[in-house]
């Protein structure tokens, strides 16, 4: 077991942890939790022998073997598989000795180094390689692909992998996410499910931490606190926990007040001398308890757009790439006001490429996209850097940007603004390319708030965000009056954000109906189909709806005779509960189209009345400009209002 007593650790000035006590068993799954910058990857250093304690003592078994993901970036030629097999340092040492072996020509030493290979799988040891590097979301055709020939993010999953091919008894993961998507990211869970070593993970993505840890960490103010159970759980009991220190508190206030009270009113009276002596004991016995201080929330929100165009923009046979190479075609799609479109699909599919050009960062190269009047774009990318230079500052890149958006703005107002984003004193003239990653994350945050869009397109805009800032932005985006188009891998966000998702799969995209949960066994479904060697199913897609209306009812089949101990209400119940399922599928898309036709209509009632207010206004004069607006608005309440009673009408046919 890992035994940490009394330990004390400081990085520099810094204390990060103070007299920390706690055991860690064999084999459990651990989440270490805190905000940014409160010592986790410290506490891993220690762990990994990187760093030693400046007091206290840290055991750990001597016999253990330690694995991790380096996190530096690896230049070779060397092929990947290659690459990932040198990972497995006992394979690596067999093959060492053996080849020593065969130099000396030892016989002996020859027959025991063939048994040592033997024991460390090295007849299956390349297999195992690949099966990770697939798993991880590598091709077949790149198996061989030299490590240098990848992308950064792809040489942390080939560094993932390699440390995943060490036989170990301990593995640290660091924000092993990061670069996945969600098809990696549920294989990585599989795998981390099944390790049987005892394994530490920082993690800001809570539906991993839940899936795979039994026993959180938390790290707050250099002291170090376990509790029992996954991310969720944690959550509850630390609430409960500081909901009844407060109370404690309090109590305990109650209670100094009290005696006090009494001190102060009777101490100099002969009769109650004595008494008002023991209390004053009693108080000065008394342990104080500290207040509850807890980390300051991290909030915002996004500015009410100026206008609301609908539908937002069409994209019309649109094709997506570089250069000559077209990675998306055909992709026949329309964006509405309001719409939350979670995007889908494996990396390298070209989500990305996809949302690059509908943010103009880079041209069609075939097709159209038609945008609507006054759509203003917010552009996230996955890597920050793309939309920042590494040697402005904030406040320089934010004085740029106002000059463009609102050139009225004033230094002061800015400062403040940057503020809202942790921005605060001296931070506003910090080099952005000296930056965490979480820090520039905020800045584009920043920099997108301030330009007030009505179409958010967010690439991974959660990459290095703590749990605290993740919750914030999720938060922010439920209250967003305009269009929402996400990419990400951070399944809390996308359940908590979108209502719709389209999946960009072979070259194309398509609507998926379903949820978060359906994606995942469709993917558990491909990746049996493709381990078979049979035809992967198609995702599942919505029916147009006046398909729906036009399906024959499916014919009854005769029920199969009942045993006699059968309780026909159960079977009735069971026939009826399926039977709901299957109409509430089926009219899905109707009930989706009518709730954002509603939405619509709200937002419209409000536009009409505050128009109409502005006309009745006296010293108007722009009354052919708001007579425009209005006739606009009267326009399009007719079109919906007609689409509703037209979807209604579909709707109370099916369900007849």
């Amino acid at each position: 077991m890992i035994t940490l007593r009394n330990l004390t650790l400081r990085r520099g000035t810094k204390v990060v942890l103070q007299d920390a006590s706690v055991v860690m068993n064999p084999g459990e799954k651990v989440g270490l939790v805190g905000r940014n910058g409160a010592g986790k990857s410290s506490l891993f250093a220690l762990l990994a022998g990187r760093l030693h304690a400046d007091a206290g003592d840290a055991e750990i078994p001597p016999t253990w073997r330690i694995g991790e993901v380096a996190q530096h970036m690896p230049e070779t030629t060397d092929a990947a598989t290659d690459f990932v097999l040198q990972g497995d340092q006992p394979l690596v040492a067999a093959q060492e000795a053996l080849a020593a072996a065969e130099a000396a020509d030892d016989g002996e030493a020859i027959a025991h180094a063939h048994m040592v290979l033997e024991e460390a799988g090295a007849f299956d040891a390349r297999a195992r390689a690949q099966a990770l590097l697939l798993g991880l979301g590598f091709r077949p055709a790149q198996l061989d692909a030299p490590v240098n020939s990848f992308s950064g993010g792809w040489r942390m999953r080939l560094q993932l992998a390699r440390a995943l091919m060490n036989p170990s008894d301990l593995l640290l993961l660091d924000e092993p996410t990061n670069h996945l998507d969600l098809d990696a990211l549920v294989w990585l869970e599989a795998w981390l499910q099944r390790y049987a070593g005892t394994m530490v993970v920082i993690s800001h993505d809570r539906e991993f931490l839940d899936a795979i840890t039994r026993v959180t960490l938390h790290l707050d103010n250099a002291t170090l606190t376990r509790y029992g159970g996954n991310y969720s759980n944690f959550e509850e009991m630390r609430a409960e926990r500081l909901s009844q220190a407060a109370q404690a508190f309090a109590k305990q206030q109650e209670r100094i007040a009290h005696l006090q009270r009494f001190i102060d009113r009777f101490k100099a009276k002969a009769t109650k001398a004595k008494q008002a002596q023991s209390r004053v004991k009693a108080l000065a016995r008394m342990e104080k308890l500290a207040p509850v201080l807890t980390e300051s929330e991290f909030d915002f929100e996004f500015r009410e757009p100026a206008n609301l165009p609908n539908p937002m923009l069409s994209l019309q046979d649109v094709r997506c790439g570089y250069g000559e190479k077209v990675i998306v075609r055909d992709v026949e799609r329309t964006v509405l006001a309001g719409q939350r479109i979670g995007i889908l699909g494996a990396n390298g599919q070209g989500k990305s490429t996809l949302v690059k050009t509908i943010a103009h960062m880079l041209p069609p190269l075939g097709g159209q996209i038609v945008e609507g009047k006054g759509l203003a774009i917010g552009y996230f990318a996955q890597q920050e850097m793309d939309l920042l230079s590494a040697d402005d500052t904030p406040l320089q890149r934010m004085v740029r940007l106002a000059r463009d958006v609102s050139p009225n703005a004033r230094e002061q107002e800015l400062r403040n603004f940057l503020g809202q984003f942790r921005f605060e004193g001296e931070m506003v003239h910090q080099r952005v390319g000296t930056l965490s990653g979480g820090e520039r994350a905020r800045l584009v945050l920043a920099t997108i708030v301030w330009q007030r869009p009505n179409l958010l397109l967010l690439d991974e805009p959660t990459n290095h965000l703590d749990l605290a800032t993740r919750e914030a932005l999720s938060i922010a985006l439920n209250e967003f009056d305009g269009t929402v188009m996400l990419v990400s891998h951070d399944r809390a966000l996308l359940r908590e954000v979108c209502d719709e998702f389209w999946l960009v799969t072979a070259g194309g995209v398509l609507p998926f109906d379903g949820d978060l949960d359906d994606y995942q066994r469709w993917l558990l479904d491909v990746s049996r189909a493709i381990a078979r060697g049979a035809e992967p199913p198609p995702p599942p897609r919505p029916t147009l709806a006046s398909e729906e209306a036009a399906l024959p009812a499916p014919a009854a089949a005769p029920a199969p005779m009942a045993a006699p101990k059968d309780d026909p209400r159960k079977s009735a119940g069971k026939a009826g509960r399926e039977a709901r399922a299957a109409l509430q599928a089926q009219t899905r898309p109707l009930r989706t189209e009518l709730q954002q036709i509603d939405t619509r209509l709200e937002k419209l009632a409000a536009e009409k009345a505050e128009v109409e207010a502005a006309l009745a206004a006296p010293g108007t004069s722009d009354f052919a400009e708001l007579g425009r607006r209005l006739a606009h608005v009267g326009a399009e309440v007719a079109m919906l209002e007609e689409r509703w009673l037209e979807l209604q009408t579909q709707l109370e046919s099916m369900t007849s």
